[in-house]
C-alpha cells in the first residue's frame, strides 16, 4: 500500500455541471481510519453534496474506502462528515443557500502542506442545457486554436 505526500481528488463534473459563485476551504472532521486511506487516494467527491444540519455544515455521500489494514475500528464508507469553517463563513453560506437554485457543492479534496484534510467547497447555481452546449463550444475552440497555434 503506497501512501502519497500529494492526494488531490477532484469532482470533475463539478464545473460542468454548476456555475461556480464563490469557493472556500474547509476541514474535515475525520476519523484515523478515514485519514489513512484519504492519504492512499481512496476517496471519491463524484456525487457529493454539502447540506446544514442543525446550523452546521456536513458534506454528504463523499465516500472514502475502508483501510485494509483497520480492524474492527474500521468506518463507514459513506457517512455525514463534519466541515469546519467560521462562523461568519457558515451564516454567509446559509443565506446565499436560501436562494433559489443555488447549492453547496465540493470541488476538490486534498492534504495541504500540514497534513490536514481539506475539501475545496463552492457556492454554485445549476446550469441550463443551453449553458452546458455554450461550455462545450467553449471547450472546443479553445482545443481548436490550441491545435492551430501548435502546428505553425
Amino acid at each position: 500500500m503506497k501512501i502519497e505526500k500529494t492526494v488531490n481528488i477532484l469532482n470533475r463534473r463539478a464545473r460542468f455541471e454548476y456555475e461556480i459563485l464563490e469557493e472556500y476551504e474547509a476541514g474535515m472532521v475525520l476519523t484515523g481510519t478515514e485519514i489513512k486511506s484519504l492519504r492512499s487516494s481512496k476517496a471519491s467527491i463524484a456525487e457529493s453534496f454539502c447540506q446544514f444540519i442543525d446550523g452546521e455544515l456536513y458534506i454528504i455521500n463523499m465516500m472514502i474506502d475502508e483501510y485494509k489494514l483497520g480492524t474492527f475500528y474500521n468506518h463507514k464508507t459513506k457517512r455525514e462528515r463534519k466541515l469546519l469553517l467560521h462562523k461568519k463563513e457558515l451564516q454567509k453560506l446559509e443565506k446565499k443557500l436560501k436562494d433559489a437554485g443555488n447549492t453547496i457543492i465540493p470541488l476538490k479534496l486534498y492534504i495541504n502542506d500540514k497534513g490536514k484534510a481539506k475539501v475545496l467547497i463552492a457556492l454554485g447555481r445549476g446550469k441550463k442545457l443551453f449553458d452546458k452546449r455554450e461550455s462545450i463550444k467553449d471547450r472546443e475552440n479553445k482545443r481548436n486554436l490550441d491545435r492551430i497555434l501548435k502546428k505553425s
